[in-house]
């Protein structure tokens, strides 16, 4: 299989990473918490079911850079492999996110390794171009973090506005591991906000981005699963699209269900999805977040109502701010 640029296929496997990290079943005592940490707004928040179709939204979104997509289509195998795209992107976020400082950043360097071998041609001009140039990671990073915390605010996890900050500032680490210089990376809703308008001139929906919007509406599966995928897919595939912004409708040519109803769905869907017990949920391979429990013990249990109670705690005058090693600030309680 070839690499793939921007999809994060630096994580490692997780029989490995269960071998190194998955023995201490303490209390989590002089546990390793990784590069975020249950302190974190990101640990709390990425266990949410509803990031999957973040996930749908950010590669909506990051197609429409035509140079970070062209960056995709010339050096991978896409339209064959766009389901283990997917799960090998949600392994490298879980990796970094829930893993140990050291898979973490292994994940990170292997990333990093892949896209310094790798070019595409600019599908405008002809020109040759890295995909690791800092523009374009800086765009997918972007892409990322803006869906993944819209979907959770706009699906009705609650979020105060210092808390969506921390979450776009503890984000530079993901940045950092993937190549960026976290000191030009958005660090607050708003910093992040300007990006968007500022890059939007470049963006437009050619025949790659089209590409993505078919695939990401009927992907291909066996005969036997088209009616599951027409089912279960095709609706939140919808909503991903439905939550982007006006211009990325206009960009694609499609038109969208009103933002008030994208709203209702998305909290009716997350209630669904949040109704499943996470403990059913985690089971799923890769395992990360289970792995991370066993780690750092069961008060490290990931859950956006957390946030709701900490909001007092974190938010209040006298927080204290470190720095994470990676240029990124994380907050933590004063004791």
């Amino acid at each position: 299989m070839s690499a793939t640029p921007y999809g994060h296929e630096g994580a490692d496997d997780g029989a490995d990473q269960g071998a190194r990290e998955g023995t201490n079943k303490g209390t989590g005592a002089g546990a390793d918490p990784g590069l975020y940490g249950p302190g974190s707004v990101t640990w709390q928040c990425h266990g949410d079911p509803i990031m999957w179709i973040a996930g749908v939204r950010a590669l909506y979104l990051q197609a429409l850079h035509p140079r970070a997509v062209r960056g995709v289509m010339e050096n991978s195998d896409f339209r064959q492999d766009a389901w283990g795209r997917l799960l090998r992107t949600a392994d490298f976020v879980g990796t970094i996110t829930y893993g140990t400082t050291e898979a973490a950043e292994r994940a990170g360097t292997r990333v990093r390794k892949i896209h310094r071998t790798l070019s595409a041609t600019d599908p405008a001009t002809g020109e040759r171009f890295p995909v690791d140039d800092p523009e374009l990671l800086l765009w997918v990073h972007c892409a990322q973090i803006d869906s993944f915390l819209h979907i959770l605010r706009r699906s009705g996890a609650t979020l105060t506005a210092a808390q969506a900050d921390r979450y776009v500032d503890e984000n530079r680490t993901n940045a950092r591991l993937v190549g960026l210089d976290p000191a030009k990376v958005p660090a607050t809703t708003a910093e992040l906000a300007a990006y968007f308008e500022e890059v939007r001139p470049r963006l437009a929906a050619g025949a790659d981005a089209r590409a993505v919007d078919d695939f990401l509406r009927s992907p291909p599966v066996h005969p036997l699963l088209v009616p599951g995928r027409n089912l279960l897919w095709r609706p939140l595939a919808g909503l991903a699209y439905g939550s982007l912004p006006a211009y990325a409708h206009r960009l694609y040519g499609r038109p969208a269900p009103a933002p008030r109803t994208v709203t209702r769905r998305l909290r009716l869907t997350g209630l669904a999805l949040r109704s499943i017990p996470a403990g059913l949920r985690w089971q799923l391979p890769p395992g990360h977040i289970l792995r991370a429990m066993r780690r750092m013990g069961p008060g490290s249990r990931p859950s956006t109502h957390a946030l709701r109670t900490s909001a007092a705690i974190l938010d209040r005058p006298g927080r204290v701010a470190h720095d994470n090693g990676g240029g990124s600030r994380t907050w933590l309680s004063p004791d």
